[in-house]
């Protein structure tokens, strides 16, 4: 049987470094996993668009798709863009089956890939103290998200043993810049921002800006096709692809199987 083909879906820009980082990340997965097709495609801006990639897929013999969101700050919200994009090619392809993986979110591991874009950043800088830190990421409007990105935070301040303020950037806010302000206002002079974005689009291009404007000593680059994030992607592909298998039982069937267990549980419970 073939297996799901994998697809990299990304909010595209109109900066060149946005798809060539979803192309590369394309292609490390390839390499690492060549029994798997994989493609990547874009919301917007950049091709190949969704329904571009999904009409080549319908021509081979794969008969399954996982869409994988490449959103570094949200891992529970869903994406409309993402819902009616979905919703085109599942209309237009009606012998495919299709499932949309967990975003990437802001995984704990994404902390040292930061760190390390973080010291590079430093080192350019010739700057060697630090008595401030920020955490910029993509905005997101998903409460249970938000919280998570604000738990990251915590981790990082507690490794570095320095004080974290998040900024989450929606288009042109100035939350990097607010959120420096934040940190001066404690007496903080020596402050860098950590950037947790998958390529410079031109949300991270403004936000660093805003932050040497605001008079941050260094910034990091965005994150890049690095391994750690295509471990990430492959387990959000592999468990959206364990829902598409079909076991061989109906909806009743399961239900049914499920009530005899919470019954055999019960006695089990009622004899000791």
């Amino acid at each position: 049987m073939t297996a799901p083909a994998l697809v990299l879906l990304a909010h595209g820009s109109t900066s060149n470094k946005v798809a060539e980082v979803a192309h590369a990340m394309r292609v490390g997965l390839q390499t690492a996993r060549p029994e798997v097709s994989v493609h990547a495609c874009f919301l917007d801006h950049c091709p190949p668009s969704g329904p571009q990639v999904i009409a080549r897929i319908a021509r081979s013999r794969t008969t399954e798709v996982v869409f994988v969101p490449m959103n570094l700050a949200s891992t529970f919200g869903t994406d409309p863009g993402v819902d009616k994009m979905v919703e085109t090619v599942s209309a237009a392809h009606p012998k495919l089956r299709f499932a949309v993986s967990r975003p990437v979110g802001p995984e704990a591991s994404l902390l040292s890939l930061v760190d390390r874009r973080l010291r590079d950043a430093l080192s350019a800088a010739h700057a060697y103290e630090l008595d401030g830190l920020v955490l910029c990421a993509e905005g997101t409007h998903d409460q249970r998200s938000q919280s998570l990105l604000s738990r990251r935070a915590r981790q990082w301040s507690m490794h570095h043993k320095l004080p974290v303020v998040t900024a989450t950037a929606n288009g042109m806010s100035r939350a990097t810049a607010a959120a420096i302000g934040s940190l001066r206002s404690q007496g903080r002079r020596h402050i860098a921002v950590g950037s947790l974005f998958l390529a410079p689009d031109e949300t991270w291009q403004h936000q660093a800006e805003q932050a040497r404007s605001a008079g941050a000593i260094a910034v990091s680059e965005p994150l890049g096709a690095e391994d750690e994030l295509l471990d990430i992607a492959w387990g959000r592909y592999a468990v959206a692809a364990m829902g598409l298998i079909d076991f061989g039982i109906t909806d009743a069937e399961a239900e049914e199987t499920a009530a005899a267990e919470s019954a055999e549980r019960h006695l089990q419970v009622v004899g000791a």
